[in-house]
């Protein structure tokens, strides 16, 4: 994995329209983006396909990009997670619930979460996940890591939906807040 400056600089390239530096991104940070989405997805072939998008949109969004926000990674990243939930909830019509056989099948590719705990914005991460109460941290993972929607976290925790929503906002901040110091 590249430096977050090594990627920054990269994303600032490909805003003016670098396809070298395009390719150079893709290869350091593709593996990365493609577990966040397939940990989503479950499916191989959808997570091609997103994963083609999310650098589609990367492509033309790289000069919104501010490394003053958030590292180059947390941004693309966000990115491949929000495109990856866009996908799950347009319900496709061949989904894995249509084929509960290969839900049993292992992968042999890390988590997206696995991958992002590794590097030292990671290590970062866990230190602060180590910090919220259990049940929450483990909503936190399952929602921004799974996929699970406020509705499923409320029948997963007993808990009403406005207060999962509480519960991950008030995580979330204070994720900010130890993330930042």
């Amino acid at each position: 994995m590249r430096s977050t400056d090594d990627i920054s600089a990269m994303l600032r390239r490909v805003a003016e329209q670098d396809r070298a530096a395009f390719t150079e991104l893709y290869r350091a940070t593709g593996p990365k983006l493609y577990g966040i989405i397939l940990r989503i997805l479950r499916r191989r072939d959808i997570a091609d396909e997103v994963l083609q998008e999310v650098y589609v949109k990367i492509w033309q969004r790289a000069g919104d990009f501010r490394p003053e926000k958030a590292s180059p990674i947390s941004w693309m990243a966000a990115i491949a997670r929000n495109r990856a939930l866009d996908e799950v909830r347009r319900k496709l019509p061949a989904s894995i619930e249509d084929h509960p056989e290969v839900k049993d099948i292992a992968s042999e590719a890390e988590t997206g979460l696995a991958t992002a705990l590794r590097n030292e914005d990671g290590r970062r991460l866990s230190d602060c996940l180590a910090g919220l109460e259990p049940n929450r941290r483990q909503m936190v993972v399952l929602a921004y890591c799974d996929g699970l929607s406020r509705d499923e976290l409320a029948a997963k925790f007993a808990q009403p939906v406005n207060t999962i929503k509480t519960w991950l906002r008030r995580s979330l901040a204070q994720l900010k807040g130890c993330l930042g110091s």
